[in-house]
């Protein structure tokens, strides 16, 4: 393989500039839990699994003559699964000549790469570990009424009883500054206008990002086409609901790429002759105003007759169980719709949005080094040598990371894209 050609610069003929990295706003891993701070500071390699415990679930019955219930200890793996780097070398005279006043340099925005990098595949939880939403994909998300509205809907289904973290586009923020202060309220008006920023509302910190992941829809959600349910497939747990088939509105016929993973499903109100359903409370299973919202959990296509089966997350269970969640039971004829492509934001509570990011082994017989970056909060290993009897000097910046996200602590922010 063919050395890169270097573009170096004769030291005499230019002067550091100063200039700053083209930061990104990394809140994901400067707010992440990282409650395994002994996992992070063992040797590790990819694939590498801890394993934490979620709260149990019971349900309860009018009598005093009691029905034992399974005890079921819940659990969530976070897995080390991911894996990074950057590199770059140089000649011996590039080095001595070119390059040592300026490895400082190299290293910092090698750094900065990596962050952005391993920020971005953070945030991608925000699409992949969420089944409940707030917004259409279609109504921009531009005032202060809209994230109170969300995070009524974020606690309506039950919340940790702590204050909540909710991250939206970098973008959006100047329009909801903009509504607050055209309201008339001097105090908090005055606070908003010096900082514009979100800060502190309504018992939420909220964080910008221009790095939230946008998710592509397959085309029943680009297409705003209406689903009709037409039978259901009850393999879960005590009979509840995990697959549902649903009649196309329009008549698409086949089409490969009708619904898409990670698309979210939500059944609509106001069906002639069929009751709206709604979330039971996470804990008590009492009939919340949550929506009924579903993550598809595989991509599938639609038939000749226009039907597509959609495995769902999670499961939808009206009989009383510890995982009763729905206040009816799923009927044919009730209609979904699916969201059309869009960002993705989140609002979490009590620190469910789990990162470990464990050192790497040292690379003999290389000098090596295991570091945090302060700026970023990537830890990372850093080593350096040459290839023996060859004119190359390397230096390798690389690192493995896992993140996780409890889905019922979590919701998405749907923002258009």
């Amino acid at each position: 393989m063919a050395a890169p050609i270097n573009i170096l610069q004769v030291v005499q003929t230019y002067q550091m500039a100063g200039l700053a990295a083209l930061q990104n706003l990394n809140c994901f891993m400067g707010t992440a839990n990282t409650k395994f701070k002994n996992f992070d500071k063992i040797t590790a390699n990819l694939g590498d699994t801890v394993t934490f415990d979620l709260p149990p679930r019971f349900t309860s019955t009018n009598s005093l003559v009691v029905a034992f219930q399974p005890a079921d200890q819940r659990v969530q793996p976070l897995t080390v699964n991911q894996q990074l780097s950057t590199a770059y070398e140089f000649t011996a005279q590039q080095f001595i000549f070119q390059a040592r006043e300026y490895m400082e340099r190299f290293g910092k925005f090698a750094i900065a790469e990596i962050g952005a990098r391993i920020e971005s595949n953070i945030a991608q939880n925000c699409v992949t570990n969420t089944y409940r939403f707030y917004g259409d994909g279609i109504t921009p998300i531009n005032s202060y009424n809209q994230l109170a509205y969300a995070l009524a809907q974020f606690r309506t289904y039950g919340s940790a009883n702590s204050r909540a973290k909710g991250y939206i586009s970098d973008v959006v923020v100047p329009g909801i500054i903009g509504s607050g202060l055209n309201q008339f309220a001097t105090t908090r008006n005055n606070e908003i206008a010096n900082s514009w920023e979100l800060g502190l509302f309504s018992n939420c910190e909220w964080y910008q990002s221009n790095l939230l992941p946008v998710h592509i829809a397959g085309n029943v959600g680009v297409n705003q086409a209406t689903l009709t349910v037409s039978g259901f497939t009850n393999n879960g747990v005590a009979g509840a609901i995990d697959t549902i088939t649903f009649l196309i509105s329009g008549a698409p016929g086949v089409d490969g790429n009708a619904v898409f993973q990670y698309d979210k499903l939500y059944f609509l109100d106001g069906v002639a002759g069929l009751p709206n359903v709604r979330y039971l409370t996470f804990i008590g299973h009492q009939p919340s105003a949550a929506p009924v919202q579903v993550q598809i959990t595989a991509a599938a296509a639609s038939d000749a007759g226009s039907h597509v089966t959609v495995s769902i997350f999670p499961q939808l269970q009206v009989l009383p169980t510890n995982y009763q969640n729905i206040t009816t039971a799923i009927q044919l004829n009730m209609q979904a719709k699916i969201l059309p492509s869009h960002r993705a934001g989140l609002i979490t509570a009590g620190d469910p949005f789990y990162v470990a990011m464990p050192q790497l082994p040292e690379e003999v017989p290389f000098p090596t080094a295991n570091m945090m970056d302060p700026e970023t909060g990537v830890s990372l290993r850093q080593y350096y040598g040459s290839r023996f009897g060859q004119n190359e000097r390397g230096m390798v910046f690389d690192c493995i990371w896992g993140s996780t996200l409890v889905p019922e602590y979590s919701m998405a922010i749907i923002q258009p894209l």
